[in-house]
């Protein structure tokens, strides 16, 4: 009886040991899009009054938790019994991805000066800033859902040759660090200024070392933000061009002497906005019937 409840106890120490190794693999592999992530949501969940920040952050954490209950069966379903699915699934969210960050680079070079491209939440009227928080986390929530999906698949791929039971536990693992890193950080950057601002009121002396700091977090926090929209921009051209690059034949050889970081940009800026466009044209088109 005790032999077998120790084989048992060597057997879970094994698969732990297993898990462990192959999740560090997995999460090395997805350091890239964790990172793309990371500034996509931070631009997502910023913009908001500063009483209304963590609510909406958490609320997009949830979401980000459901999407990953709602992908991580799907996965391994479509892993094993209809694996040429993914890769239509990963390029599809590779085109709304593209869209994404090709509408935004439109809008900065052709509608900054109409409308002033961000708008202040305390200029809006109290009675629309509801809707605009569910405007927003909803996009976020989709936008998260479609990393998550990347996110997930290559995760899977480092450990297609193992068990069942180890690709279940490793590709858990790495989507749940994904969303509790990724929002945790989120939630830090999106505060910096009131840990600033406690800084500064920490002590009665005026230039005091909690100060500095105090005043570097606050003054920081705009840059940040505005560097983090561009980062974000970026990562979702790179992430769509890098979908379409390993996926489709054609241009995974096509200009083979350029650097992969530029040609997973130019490729997923072009479809990007082959997109933009073929959806202001369906609009217009809708718009006239």
């Amino acid at each position: 009886m005790a032999s077998g409840f120790f084989a048992v106890l060597d057997d879970i120490s094994a698969l732990m040991d297993d898990v462990a190794s192959m999740s560090k693999i997995a999460t090395k592999k997805t350091a890239g899009i964790l990172g793309d992530d990371l500034a996509v949501n931070a631009e997502k969940a910023t913009g908001f009054l500063s009483n209304r920040e963590i609510p909406v952050l958490w609320a997009i954490t949830k979401g980000s938790f459901l999407n990953k209950l709602i992908i991580l069966p799907i996965a391994f379903l479509l892993s094993a019994y209809l694996p040429t699915a993914i890769t239509i699934i990963l390029i599809l969210g590779g085109v709304y991805l593209a869209y994404e960050g090709a509408e935004k680079v439109y809008e900065y070079l052709f509608h900054r000066k109409e409308e002033g491209h961000v708008e202040d939440p305390i200029d809006i009227p109290e009675e629309e800033l509801p809707e605009l928080e569910k405007k927003k986390i909803k996009q976020a929530i989709v936008t998260d859902f479609i990393l998550s999906i990347e996110i997930v698949i290559i995760a899977l791929s480092t450990v297609v040759n193992e068990t069942l039971t180890i690709q279940i536990v490793t590709v858990s693992v790495v989507a749940l660090l994904a969303t509790v890193g990724v929002y945790g950080i989120v939630a830090l950057i999106v505060r910096m200024d009131d840990y600033g601002y406690r800084l500064i009121r920490l002590n009665d002396q005026d230039d005091s070392f909690s100060d500095k700091v105090g005043g570097v977090l606050v003054n920081a926090l705009p840059h940040i933000i505005k560097a983090l929209s561009i980062v974000g921009t970026l990562a979702l051209l790179l992430v769509s061009g890098g979908i379409f690059n390993h996926n489709i034949d054609y241009l995974h050889h096509l200009f083979p002497g350029l650097p992969s970081l530029l040609k997973d940009f130019l490729v997923g800026l072009v479809i990007g906005l082959v997109a933009v466009f073929l959806m202001k044209l369906a609009k217009k088109l809708f718009k006239r019937k």
